[in-house]
Formats: C-alpha cells, structure tokens, sequence
C-alpha cells in the first residue's frame, strides 16, 4: 500500500481509533501511528498490546508535527479537544472525527481551527457493542461506509486525501450535508439504539419476569436489544445530547406507527399486520443485499462444524 499520511494522531483509543491503527499500520498506510486517551489504564492497556507505533501522555504532544488528526472521544468532548490541541497543529494538517452527529460536532470544532489547518469532520458507519483499546480490529471497516461531511471552505485536496485513506482501509466513502446525515443516522443508529435501551429496561422493571429468566430464556429478539444495549453508555448519552431535535423527530414518529400496530393488535387486523411486515420485511432483504449484514444462520453467530 502507498502510504497516503507520515504521521497519523488518533486521540481517544477506543473502538474505533483502534480499529484505525490496526488497518493503517496493517495496511502500511502512514509511517507512524501516534496515540493518546485521557485514561491512564487506557494508555498503558494501548502500550501493552503495542497499539500505535506511540503512545503520549498528552494530546498536545500526540498531535505535534501530525498531518492528520482524529478525534475519537464522545461527541460532548469533541471541542474541549479540539481547543486544546488547536495551538499545536501544523499547518497544512487535516483535522477529522469519527463521531456519530455531525452538525453538533462541526459547530464545536470548527471555532477551533487554525487557519491554514483543514477540518473534514466524518463518521464511519462501523461498530460494534464492545469498547476500549483491545476491542479494535483491522477488517472493522470493510465495506461499511464512511461518510465524510466536508464544510463549503474544505479543502478539495484534504477531502481527497482522507477519501484515500478510508478507502485504503476497506471501507465505502460518500459524502453528505452534516443536517441530512443526523437525520439518516436518527433513523438507522440512533433511535433503534434508544429503543433497544427501553426494550431492556422494560425487561429490568417489570418484576413478573425475573432477572433469571429474562437471562436465561431470552429469544432471538431480545438478545439483539441487549447486545445494542450494551454499546458504551458516555457515548450514546452524549449522542442524544447532541441530535435532539432529529431523534425526538425520528421517535415520534415510531410512536404513531407503533400506534398503528397496537390498534390493529387489539382489532384482530391480520391483513394490517401482514401487509405491514411483509412491506419493512424488505428492507431487512434490502440490508442484506446492500453487503450490510448476513443473511447466514442466526446473523452467523453461529459457528459450523466441519
């Protein structure tokens, strides 16, 4: 592989940023990895399984002399960072994030940079419920997408160049208006994530059913809320924080859909029902095809045997 970046500072070690170091260095797509999270144990833990070619105790020092820097905190971090580190980029270097809201990010970042330093904000559609340096892996991005959110003032070269470097790490690139895409991501991420919170806690408050059965007898269904319901509760929270009036929008109306099945539920409508999933039960076939999920034995969680 070419290498598109020298030097690549990932602030904030999680999911993401991990996954990032794993492909880039796999990839050999820049010449150093420099790292930093705000958590002692999270710096030691990156150092132990030798994550980035380097790991700084301060964000400052991560970004020094960096041609591209990626914020990869909770989006209500996403300014503080960009404040501090701002003084300390070079010119010329290109700024990103991996958050999951754009507009909120971009009104809390931009301010920060420096003339000269280019800001892409972007977001790739990728995950899993697990978090932490150990949790990143290098194949985590390939064939997801990436959307970049590039500001009217973005450089075209800055866009090009991080383009190069999603797609160097297998992942699809597309770009979008930052209000557009904390829409979409109301609908696809954000209100399925709330959901599957309430799903649960629903579960967790209705003392008929005890922890142990909810535990022991959970079908298909409800082990997939709980898996979503797992992903990193800072993250989310400030997710909701930040896309209010989209999530609110989007829950609104899953409200008076949900409206629509409880009343065909208690008017015995069958056909209602029927059309209903056979309509959304295309979407699902949809994911599919797009290359988004499996269409293997139980999402293939399922491990065969030889």
């Amino acid at each position: 592989m070419t290498v598109i970046y020298d030097r690549v500072a990932l602030i904030g070690l999680g999911l993401i940023a991990g996954s990032m170091a794993h492909a880039i260095r796999e990839g050999g797509l820049a010449r150093e990895v420099v790292g930093f999270a705000r958590s002692a144990e999270t710096r030691a833990t990156a150092r132990e399984i030798g994550l980035c070619d380097r790991i700084t105790d301060s964000a400052t020092e991560a970004v020094a002399d960096a041609d591209l820097i990626v914020l990869a905190v909770p989006v209500g971090a996403m300014g503080a960072v960009a404040a501090e580190i701002a003084p300390h980029l070079k010119p010329g270097a290109t700024v990103t994030d991996v958050g999951s809201v754009k507009q909120s990010v971009i009104d809390a970042v931009s301010p920060h940079i420096p003339t000269g330093v280019h800001f892409v904000p972007g977001h790739p559609l990728a995950g899993t419920e697990h978090s932490g340096p150990r949790a990143g892996f290098a194949s985590l991005f390939r064939n997801r997408w990436w959307l970049l959110t590039p500001l009217p003032d973005s450089d075209p070269q800055a866009v090009a160049r991080l383009s190069d470097l999603v797609r160097a790490m297998g992942a699809k690139t597309d770009s979008m208006e930052p209000a557009h895409h904390d829409l979409v991501l109301a609908v696809t991420s954000h209100a399925p994530h709330l959901i599957a919170y309430t799903m649960v806690g629903v579960a967790d408050h209705l003392r008929r059913v005890t922890d142990e059965e909810v535990i022991q007898y959970s079908a298909a269904g409800f082990r997939d809320f709980t898996r979503i319901a797992a992903s990193d509760p800072t993250m989310w929270r400030d997710v909701f924080l930040h896309n209010k009036e989209a999530t609110l929008d989007i829950l609104g109306r899953f409200t008076e859909e949900l409206f629509v099945l409880q009343r065909a539920i208690r008017m015995g409508d069958g056909q209602q029902l029927f059309d209903y999933f056979t309509r959304t039960r295309a979407i699902r076939r949809g994911i599919i095809e797009a290359g988004q999920d499996t269409a293997a034995p139980d999402f293939g969680r399922v491990a065969t045997t030889v």
